[in-house]
């Protein structure tokens, strides 16, 4: 028979008692943080003074167009097309907020072709479609997107041929559009590649 190194311990068997006081002395614990708060927070922000516009008088702006509200000019007979994804900015430097967004059909299955539409607000108006940067009659889909400093970009999936299986797109293109002399011009962002 091995001796243990350590001899039995008395607070190793817990009686009643112990629990008890072990309870009690918690329940004070948390009685006395209940009322024992911190004071208020005090932080002052320090350094240049920062005007935001409400506080110049100035309206805030709208926000950006919420693509719900719009038609898009694409077909889906008896459904409603899906918004996949969308992002805003201003994109012509009017210091209004523009939304783009992906959109396809809904389809039971498969991977339905994307479109990419600019979507913008005349003032308090209705939202409606101003341009179409990528029409699924393209039979293109969109990843890595996104709206940054004031341009669109997107990674553009395809097919070179009909026979390519519509799960496994064999072409991949880099794309980017700006907002110049009235129009987005699409040009492909430098270190772009096709598959």
């Amino acid at each position: 028979m091995q001796h243990p190194a350590v001899p039995d311990l008395a607070h190793t068997a817990a009686r009643p008692v112990h629990w008890l006081a072990t309870a009690a002395a918690l329940a004070a614990v948390v009685a006395g943080s209940a009322f024992l708060q911190p004071g208020p927070a005090t932080a002052a922000q320090t350094g240049p003074q920062t005007h935001t516009r409400a506080a110049a008088g100035a309206p805030a702006p709208a926000p950006a167009p919420d693509p719900a509200a719009v038609e898009f000019p694409l077909d889906c007979g008896p459904v409603k097309p899906a918004v996949k994804k969308k992002a805003a900015g201003d994109l012509d430097g009017d210091g209004r907020s523009e939304t783009v967004a992906v959109v396809h059909c809904r389809a039971g299955s498969g991977t339905p072709p994307d479109g990419i539409y600019v979507i913008t607000r005349a003032g308090t108006g209705k939202p409606r479609v101003v341009a179409t940067l990528v029409d699924p009659k393209d039979r293109r889909n969109v990843s890595d997107f996104a709206v940054r400093d004031g341009a669109i970009t997107a990674t553009l999936l395809g097919y070179s041929s009909l026979d390519v299986p519509r799960c496994c797109p064999d072409q991949k293109d880099a794309a980017k559009w700006q907002w110049q002399d009235g129009a987005f011009v699409r040009t492909t962002p430098a270190g772009a590649r096709s598959v």
